[in-house]
């Protein structure tokens, strides 16, 4: 079942939504209906929390509903100043963060979420000046192929087998936060080193973002593709090759049509 509810969808778990909303405070009517004034409730909510307001109901908005703390989460000001840095208007950094990030940063608990490349960490290793082949057959951790994926919070169970062979080289190896950027880009990005990258990347998620604005900052042809808006071209350096099979350059234009139209409209 989706954790997701936006304007259109039906059913019960709206009308609870809605019956939480109300409760809250929000007068929306429990109609069991997403409609155009449970939207606003949720943005509503969204920008009181400080939350990326975007009137859909998911995971953060249902913490800020429980009146938790949100202190690690995504701010709306995290993405004006992300817009303001790379010379881009809100709704192109808008549309990045919904089809682009992973919607999350963190683990439920508390850690940021990795995804450990063995590929990578064979190439990193050699970087480093170690003969991966002396590890004999590890196919969990360490190979020319990808691949082995845990998900979850099992990717920092072979991230520490890996970190046992080779700290830095493992933490280069995998991709970090909602972005996904490789921890061997530490250098390019101005860390002093992959601790401190990954340090920042345990902050917030506002801190992710800056990591991702600095990664396009520092790839000329990326940026220039997200200012143009050639959304095709900016998928397929940001995401390779196979970005048209996820279909991420259309997801990318639709979603900033949205968020543009949305600025209009508030205007």
């Amino acid at each position: 079942m989706s954790e997701i509810l936006r304007k259109g969808d039906i059913g019960q778990r709206v009308a609870d939504l809605q019956a939480d909303l109300r409760r809250a405070g929000y007068a929306v009517e429990r109609t069991a209906i997403y409609d155009d004034r449970t939207r606003a409730a949720v943005a509503a909510l969204q920008a009181a929390a400080g939350l990326v307001v975007d009137g859909v109901y998911g995971p953060k908005s249902r913490v800020a509903l429980a009146d938790f703390d949100v202190s690690s989460l995504l701010k709306e000001s995290d993405l004006i100043a992300a817009a303001e840095r790379l010379g881009v208007p809100l709704a192109s950094i808008k549309a990045v963060n919904e089809v682009e990030s992973r919607g999350r940063g963190f683990l439920p608990d508390g850690r940021p979420v990795i995804l450990f490349e063995r590929h990578v960490f064979w190439k990193q290793l050699v970087a480093h000046g170690v003969d991966p082949t002396q590890y004999g057959e590890r196919p969990a951790i360490l190979s020319r192929q990808r691949g082995g994926y845990a998900g979850g919070a099992a990717e920092y169970v072979r991230l520490a087998y890996a970190m046992q062979i080779h700290a830095p080289a493992a933490q280069e190896a995998a991709s970090w936060g909602s972005f996904q950027i490789m921890g061997y880009h530490w250098k390019a990005l101005d860390f002093a080193d992959i601790e401190s990258f990954v340090a920042t990347q345990h902050r917030s998620e506002g801190d992710q973002l800056a990591t991702f604005t600095a990664f396009v900052l520092a790839d000329a042809a990326l940026h220039r593709a997200l200012k143009a808006k050639k959304w095709a071209q900016f998928a397929r350096l940001y995401n390779g090759p196979a970005y048209a099979e996820n279909l991420y350059d259309i997801k990318l234009a639709r979603a900033y049509a949205r968020f543009a139209g949305e600025t209009q409209e508030a205007g």
